[in-house]
């Protein structure tokens, strides 16, 4: 009798990373993600003839093992270093720039790295309504049998699709994660790079701002100098919009009018994230239940990076793997 795969939920790049580790090992997989393209939070947008990023903005690397991997991208084009100091700009003081770790973006942008990531896998496009254990307790996704199953996803979406059978997995799974609204704006010159001190603009952590949290320079990141501007609004500014994005819209041009002191753009482009970024900490790196239900993603470690959730999904992938071995 032909073994039932293991299916992961959610092909961002904590579930890519795990489908990859139970491929490696020999363990059949059904790799489900309801978007038509993977990402995840990871996502761009094709606009004005160029792919832009819109929800995680850089890649950063302390583990040795995820740096190799950009090493990799980076060595076939695929990523390329963008700066080690963005500007910070505190209402009411002068503009000052912080140093920090590397941070690295992609030329077709960050979902083109979760996509090579995947190459070889099955991608199947579906959206999971349920995720449950039948009375000889073997888990089943949408009523399909499943050797285990991994949501790769924040813990708000994951207890959500939990069935009756599985509502005793639901404890633990509360750290909440905050909104964000993204805007795409795009103008027909750079005038912004006199912002900062160095006289080079690459983004800016924005502190008591009521709108804009975060700026980033798409330009510079894909680095095709592209007039392009990214700016996250506040999750208090999200809230308020959850249901009309584009009402965000003025607040964040007016935002970005009081920072940088631009007029009004060409175009823009809004994008919603209602569960953007986990808060608070966790120490686990992901969850592993004895029912075969795993659980992985930026939520689970220490910080909520894009490392964090390749480490999450691989070090799950691993774990399962290591059932069978």
């Amino acid at each position: 009798m032909k073994q039932a795969p293991v299916v992961v939920v959610g092909a961002g790049i904590a579930g890519v990373a795990c489908a990859r580790e139970l491929v490696a090992a020999g363990v059949p997989v059904r790799l489900v993600d309801r978007g038509r393209r993977l990402g995840g939070r990871m996502g761009s947008k094709r606009l004005g003839g160029r792919a832009t990023d819109l929800g995680a903005s850089y890649l950063t690397a302390s583990d040795d093992d995820f740096a190799a991997v950009i090493d990799d991208w980076h060595r076939r084009g695929l990523a390329r270093p963008w700066t080690d100091k963005f500007t910070v700009l505190d209402a009411g003081e002068p503009a000052r720039e912080t140093a920090g770790p590397l941070r690295w973006g992609a030329p077709g942008a960050l979902r083109s790295l979760v996509e090579d990531l995947a190459v070889g896998l099955q991608v199947e496009q579906a959206a999971v309504v349920s995720v449950d254990a039948g009375p000889d307790d073997a888990l089943r996704v949408d009523g399909a049998p499943a050797r285990a199953v991994v949501l790769a996803m924040p813990d708000d979406q994951a207890r959500r699709l939990l069935g009756p059978g599985l509502q005793h997995e639901a404890a633990g799974l509360d750290r909440p994660s905050e909104p964000i609204i993204a805007l795409v704006a795009t103008w027909a010159e750079r005038t912004w790079d006199e912002v900062t001190p160095s006289g080079v603009f690459h983004g800016a952590f924005v502190n008591g701002d009521r709108a804009v949290s975060w700026i980033a320079d798409d330009g510079r990141r894909r680095g095709d100098g592209a007039p392009v501007l990214v700016a996250h609004s506040t999750p208090g500014l999200a809230a308020d919009h959850l249901d009309d994005p584009s009402g965000a819209v003025p607040h964040l041009l007016a935002g970005l009018g009081r920072i940088l002191g631009l007029p009004a753009p060409l175009e823009t482009h809004v994008h919603r994230w209602s569960l953007a970024r986990p808060t608070g900490t966790r120490a686990a790196a992901f969850r592993l239940s004895d029912s075969g239900l795993g659980i992985c993603g930026d939520g689970w470690g220490e910080a909520p990076k894009v490392e964090t959730a390749w480490r999450s999904g691989r070090d799950l992938g691993r774990a399962l793997a290591a059932r069978w071995s």
